[in-house]
């Protein structure tokens, strides 16, 4: 339905209506619904949706309007919401409120509830631990398949996956069994006999971006997270590891595009938030353009001598730009995937290199030939077409570099993509351009 309809509806005070819409919908699509109101309308439509649906609405809602949510809501609605959340968003939750809300969350679970939140709390940013959930379905070895599918029905709807269970002894994970398998098998089967010892698994303090990684190369739906001692602490699941690669992604974008990272929404960031996150590298590309002037003054005598030679520069500089943020965008993205390495150095230059060769023999000659019937001037066709070969050379060389330099020493590669390497080759084209025009037209400096 319609936002205006929806309203609509609620205007009317045809409320019946507009729970029926709510309980039609599925949860992302009522949380988008509600989030398009007034925060007014959006916390009334809230409380028309069935209970057993409000905390999936609630999850999928955006943090500031969970913010205002929670400081609307009594204290026994906001325990049926917490109560009916799983842990890892429980604990994504918290991180995002203030806290005074923080502290209102933790007075409405019981104690035994509090002690894990605030330990999942308490792992690092970014870690697979703060990302993790402890709602997952644990098997015995000894168990035999028409157990463990009772053990399932009856724990099951508590769990955030059932399709994956884990067979433990004394806090050590054995091996795991999928739904699959219990299902298809026959119901006398020991857990031990259908369980895989092969497994995957990551650290509580292994980077959640490294999760994502063995997600995408094995295909999980989830993995298990192991503590210091290798004891079984909790699971990562497949929607928490999306979410991971969206804001891994968000963030790349920002970063290649010379913004400070942000997590609010573009609408949610106030102008001032905006300006704050783009200033500060627009300040130092802008100063550090001052170069290239200083070097463009140097030359003054080779201007005086051949004023064509001015017209040129913006299309060196722009296609030395373009060339180094093409290969610097391909490297980021391998280094992203995985599939390049800093051992890869020499085989991605020289890769880049026999690139740029054909590139930059191809941009040569077109524009060699351009100059020449336009102008009628060989010394100038081949100061321009040469200075475009070298240029595409350089730039691609630097384009696949940096990234894998600043990967190395530990740097976001994403810094080393279009902003930054733009300014960097753009001082790299000017001196290759009058050195070479200084050297074909013998122009004294």
């Amino acid at each position: 339905m319609k936002k205006e309809n929806f309203i609509q509806l609620l205007s009317s005070k045809e409320y019946k209506k507009a729970q029926s819409v709510l309980t039609q919908n599925n949860a992302i699509d009522n949380a988008k619904l509600l989030e398009s109101l007034d925060p007014k309308d959006c916390a009334f439509a809230f409380r028309l949706i069935p209970k057993d649906e409000a905390s999936k609405v609630f999850s999928c809602m955006s943090s500031s309007m969970q913010a205002y949510l929670v400081d609307l809501f009594t204290q026994s609605e906001l325990k049926e919401v917490i109560d009916s959340l799983y842990m890892d968003d429980t604990v994504d939750l918290l991180e995002d409120l203030p806290a005074n809300l923080v502290k209102r969350i933790l007075a409405s679970v019981d104690p035994q509830k509090r002690n894990i939140i605030n330990k999942l709390c308490k792992y690092p940013e970014d870690s697979a631990g703060s990302i993790m959930t402890i709602e997952y379905v644990s098997l015995r070895k000894e168990m035999t398949v028409q157990e463990a599918l009772d053990h399932i029905k009856a724990t099951g709807i508590h769990k955030e996956t059932i399709y994956t269970c884990y067979v433990l002894e004394n806090k050590k994970l054995l091996g795991i069994v999928s739904a699959k398998s219990l299902i298809t098998s026959n119901r006398d089967t020991k857990i031990e006999k259908l369980m895989n010892k092969n497994i995957i698994s990551v650290q509580t303090h292994t980077d959640q971006e490294e999760v994502a990684k063995l997600f995408r190369k094995y295909d999980l739906i989830a993995m298990p997270v192991l503590d210091s001692e290798n004891c079984f602490v909790g699971i990562v699941t497949f929607d928490d590891v999306m979410d991971v690669m969206i804001d891994e992604t968000n963030e790349d974008i920002s970063k290649m595009a010379a913004i400070e990272p942000n997590e609010k929404g573009y609408f949610e960031t106030t102008v001032w938030q905006h300006a704050k996150h783009r200033i500060m590298w627009l300040l130092i590309l802008m100063f550090s353009a001052t170069i290239t002037g200083s070097i463009i003054t140097r030359y003054e005598n080779a201007f005086q001598a051949v004023p064509l030679l001015v017209s040129f520069i913006p299309m060196l500089m722009d296609t030395g730009g373009n060339c180094g943020s093409q290969s610097s965008t391909l490297i980021i993205r391998g280094l992203a995937l995985g599939d390049i390495k800093f051992k890869d150095l020499f085989r991605v230059i020289f890769k880049e290199f026999r690139i740029s060769l054909i590139v930059g023999a191809i941009l040569a000659v077109a524009n060699g030939l351009r100059i020449f019937i336009q102008y009628q001037n060989p010394q100038i066709a081949i100061v321009v077409a040469l200075s475009l070969a070298v240029v595409v050379i350089l730039s691609k060389f630097i384009g696949c570099v940096l990234p894998l330099f600043a990967n190395k020493v530990g740097l976001d590669p994403a810094i080393m993509a279009s902003p930054l390497i733009t300014t960097i080759v753009d001082t790299c084209s000017i001196l290759v351009y009058f050195n070479i025009a200084v050297h074909i037209f013998n122009i004294y400096l």
